[in-house]
């Protein structure tokens, strides 16, 4: 037998001489272009790398700006917020005279009125027009016996003593008459402003009855306002009447210039604080206006520097970084007083060395520094 025939694997048809020999020359000039690229990749990963690292061999430093370190003073102070109220002495209170009827109410609470100027009209009530009455028939009465009192005694039939008796009753009762008088218990009755001032509180309404003595209205003299503030007892020791205070209202940013009037004595219980009274410049000033008062009790003396220039640790405690050369000093000091965005410090600072102004969060101790050009 003849042996079987297998069937043959097919193949690609065999590529003439020519286009061999083209194919192949492609070939290699594109491996020949693509070799460049990669190798250009592998060098740019290896550059980035050096300039993120800064180069091998470099120590890390930080670049700052600094300035010279001084000694000065400034004024140590107390600080407190308080309210612009009247002062005892100028505050005044309108009150009933007697007991009557509001009719008639012509301020309000916080207007300026002159003085003399009508505040409230009163009429008396029933029972202070009935005692208005007894008072003028007692007087009526009293008047008429001193009458016939002397008749009698120009007749003989009284004495001395007896006529004595009948003046001193009708003394009494004219007395009592013109009391009621002055008071407005015999009519109505317009009560003014005894001075110039503000109106600080108006209870007084239309219609109501008052008693005799009930209050009205307050009105307090607007020369006589002060800013009442209170501080802490170890801060208020330190305080004096006359001490000069620098005065920003809340809300204006303006400052003024008062002085210490009264530095209580006693500590408040409801806020623990201790009361001082400042007296305010000839400005208008409003009661019932928030202020704050910084109050000059001293100087205090050291290194003035930038409050940005003072950090504070994870421990909470301030240091300051100094340039020594151009390495970093971090020197742990201590906050004695600040005023403002300055602050006055002490510590074991070299005057010597410049003050590390920007840069100084980054800046470590022995970290080298880079200098900021000036501007």
């Amino acid at each position: 037998m003849s042996a079987p025939v297998l069937p043959a694997h097919r193949c690609a048809p065999a590529l003439p001489a020519r286009r061999r020999t083209l194919a192949l020359f492609w070939a290699v000039v594109l491996a020949a272009s693509t070799l460049p690229l990669g190798l250009s990749g592998c060098g740019g990963g290896a550059a980035a790398a050096d300039d993120q690292t800064g180069g091998a061999g470099q120590s890390p430093s930080v670049l700052v700006q600094t300035l010279p370190l001084q000694r000065g003073t400034l004024p140590r102070t107390v600080s407190a917020y308080g309210v612009v109220q009247a002062a005892p002495g100028a505050q005044n209170s309108i009150v009933a005279p007697v007991a009557a009827r509001v009719t008639q109410v012509y301020v309000r609470a916080g207007e300026v009125v002159s003085a003399g100027a009508a505040l409230v009209q009163l009429v008396p009530s029933p029972a202070t027009q009935v005692s208005y009455a007894q008072a003028v028939s007692a007087l009526k009465v009293a008047s008429d016996e001193v009458r016939h009192t002397r008749q009698l005694l120009s007749e003989f039939l009284a004495t001395q003593q007896q006529l004595a008796d009948a003046e001193k009753a009708q003394s009494d009762a004219r007395a009592a008459l013109e009391a009621l008088s002055s008071q407005g218990a015999g009519g109505t009755r317009t009560l003014r402003a005894p001075f110039q001032g503000i109106v600080t509180d108006v209870s007084a309404t239309v219609r109501s009855l008052v008693s005799e003595g009930s209050p009205l209205l307050d009105l307090a003299q607007g020369n006589g306002l002060v800013l009442m503030v209170g501080v802490p007892p170890d801060a208020a020791a330190l305080i004096a009447a006359g001490d000069p205070v620098d005065i920003v209202p809340v809300g204006v940013g303006t400052r003024f210039s008062g002085r210490v009037q009264q530095r209580g004595a006693i500590v408040q219980p409801d806020s623990g604080l201790v009361p001082v009274q400042v007296r305010l410049p000839p400005r208008g000033f409003m009661p019932g206006e928030s202020a704050q008062a910084a109050i000059t009790v001293g100087t205090v003396s050291g290194f003035v520097v930038p409050h940005d220039a003072v950090l504070i640790d994870d421990s909470g405690s301030p240091y300051v970084v100094q340039a020594a050369g151009d390495t970093a000093r971090v020197v742990d000091v201590q906050v004695l007083d600040r005023q403002g965005d300055r602050e006055v410090i002490s510590g074991p600072l070299d005057r010597r060395q410049p003050l590390v102004l920007t840069g100084n969060y980054q800046a470590q101790n022995g970290m080298k520094l880079r200098f900021a050009a000036r501007q």
